[in-house]
């Protein structure tokens, strides 16, 4: 006999009943994708990468603000140092400077002497039309007239 007649019908009907139970099933795994769901994920998905690259930025801008921040802080404190020194060396400049320092040095180290006052003279401004203010009264140091030089000088 063939195997198909050997069977009973009631284990046709058992796998009858099993075959629709799994093709049941089957059909509640396999569902077909709803577009509509597909395009709303995509769509929150897309919404969260540009909120949380925003973050980022947000967070690598702040950082970037405090190592500028700490910058500008030693940069301040550089500022304060130099302004100090150049403060300090303005002071310095204007005693080194100074007129009588100056006096001191030149008698002490190089040897000057105060000029007399017949050493004294001072020159003419030099103006090409003659209308200087040195034209208008003659102007020396000397108490006394210049002592007049050369061949046919005449003395007083």
């Amino acid at each position: 006999m063939s195997s198909r007649a050997a069977r009973s019908p009631a284990s046709r009907s058992r796998r009858a009943g099993w075959n629709a139970a799994s093709e049941q099933q089957a059909a509640r795994f396999h569902r077909e994708r709803d577009r509509r769901r597909m395009v709303a994920m995509g769509r929150a998905l897309i919404g969260a990468v540009v909120l949380v690259s925003l973050v980022l930025g947000v967070v690598a801008l702040r950082v970037q603000q405090v190592r500028l921040s700490y910058s500008l802080d030693v940069l301040r404190g550089i500022r304060a140092e130099l302004e100090e020194t150049r403060s300090r060396l303005r002071v310095e400049r204007a005693s080194l400077t100074a007129l009588a320092r100056v006096e001191v040095r030149a008698r002490e180290e190089l040897g000057m002497v105060p000029p007399a006052r017949d050493q004294v003279r001072l020159a003419r401004e030099f103006v090409p039309a003659g209308g200087g203010l040195s034209m208008i009264s003659p102007l020396t140091a000397a108490a006394e007239d210049p002592v007049p030089q050369g061949p046919g000088a005449v003395e007083r």
